[in-house]
């Protein structure tokens, strides 16, 4: 069976588990406190003045705005969600799910009236397919600069449209080798507005590949296979094993401190460390090798990059900030001549002994004393716990977010988010 005719069969046929679905709602809550947090970013209003003054069929909300066609309403929704980059990570998927997915879900939801409980469904038939598919485009892909949150997103994207859409088999195959065709996004775009913009990107090609799908389009029957090929895929073979069994929705991980995930073990590690930093000589972090080229920006100018550093969100963690907070990642705070002086004093090094989740520190002080400190991002977290830290990272971030995260109908969600 080709990996086409395994995800179209998924995309059409698969029943979730219990415990993805409720990792799944999890996220999407998530998603929607980033989605309202992040509105008044420059590039929301951006895109949302643009895709208002154009106007269009009133068919799906624009978060911060009114109503528009379905594929120009998830891309703006897509690339808003992640403006903040404060959304959801999936380590083996080598990107973000949410940000690509559930936009492209909630527009379509809306334009056939589905329940919440389909939509839900449609968002973690779309979030596991997307983790699948960057499995299997993989670390050759990514390496060489394209952004899987964007590529393998836009895979995703497409399968949860096509489940609302009540595609067959035949449809969702074809809509798989038409978003072939569109998937696209660089990681040369980290630090920049384009970088949210590639998951806005990915939700619009889902949402258009699987609407001209089902309008009776044809595509190629290998498109994916064919993209892995022109775009440097590893073609991981067991990628799909166990599809619809077995849900890595549930190793997602969330972000609980408002910069590039890669960052996060390491600042986890300097949370059990106290000292004045005006007794640190030095700061040796040791990381995962791929984190080099993702958030090892030395000298950020901006609170964009400083988002993708870790000399800066080192800096930053040592002298008390807070790294939960949006206001921490300002181009005010990233130009700070305290920070400046501090981040000078960090070094990053690599070990392969290390996975991608992992982090260790060591701080030496004036006085020869040595701290050492390590985290591991991939402990084990139970779905209460989890659920606490997103609430309390929800009512850091927005109004009323209790009332959010009881939401149960799509009508109320989308009021919500175009308030």
């Amino acid at each position: 069976m080709s990996i086409e005719t395994q995800l179209a069969d998924f995309a059409v046929n698969s029943e979730p588990s219990p415990d993805a679905l409720e990792m799944m709602r999890l996220s999407l809550m998530d998603w929607a406190v980033c989605c309202i947090a992040g509105r008044e970013e420059p590039l929301a209003v951006i895109l949302r003045d643009k895709g208002l003054s154009e106007g269009g069929k009133a068919e799906a909300s624009v978060i911060g705005g009114d109503k528009l066609p379905a594929p120009r309403a998830a891309m703006i929704n897509g690339a808003v969600s992640h403006a903040l980059d404060y959304d959801d990570t999936h380590f083996a998927h080598i990107g973000h799910t949410s940000v690509g997915v559930i936009p492209a879900a909630l527009v379509v939801a809306e334009r056939v009236g589905a329940s919440f409980d389909d939509f839900l469904t449609a968002c973690l038939i779309g979030s596991e397919g997307a983790v699948r598919v960057g499995v299997q485009l993989g670390r050759d892909h990514y390496q060489v600069g394209y952004h899987q949150t964007a590529t393998a997103g836009a895979f995703g994207a497409c399968l949860a449209a096509l489940r609302l859409l009540g595609a067959d088999q035949a449809q969702a195959i074809a809509g798989i080798g038409l978003v072939s065709s569109k998937a696209a996004g660089l990681k040369a775009q980290f630090g920049t507005m384009a970088k949210p913009l590639n998951a806005g990107l990915a939700a619009e090609a889902g949402v258009e590949a699987a609407l001209w799908a089902m309008a009776g389009m044809t595509s190629t029957e290998q498109g994916l296979q064919a993209f892995g090929v022109t775009h440097h895929g590893d073609a991981d073979a067991a990628a799909f094993d166990g599809l619809g069994g077995t849900w890595r929705m549930l190793e997602v991980s969330h972000k609980f401190h408002a910069c590039c995930h890669g960052l996060h073990a390491m600042l986890e590690a300097l949370s059990e460390v106290s000292v004045d930093p005006a007794d640190v000589v030095s700061v040796e972090i040791t990381t995962h090798p791929r984190w080099m080229t993702v958030c090892n920006k030395p000298a950020p100018h901006t609170g964009l990059e400083a988002k993708f550093s870790y000399a800066q969100t080192a800096a930053m963690a040592l002298v008390g900030g807070d790294t939960s907070a949006i206001a921490a990642f300002s181009d005010m705070v990233a130009q700070r001549s305290d920070l400046v002086a501090l981040r000078d004093v960090v070094s990053v090094v690599t070990a392969e002994s290390l996975t991608e989740m992992q982090a260790r520190v060591r701080i030496t002080l004036r006085d020869g004393a040595v701290l050492d400190a390590a985290h591991d991002l991939e402990a084990p977290m139970a779905l209460e716990a989890r659920a606490a830290k997103l609430m309390r990272k929800a009512q850091g971030l927005v109004p009323d977010a209790d009332a959010l995260w009881q939401v149960t109908d799509l009508a109320s969600l989308a009021a919500i988010l175009r308030a």
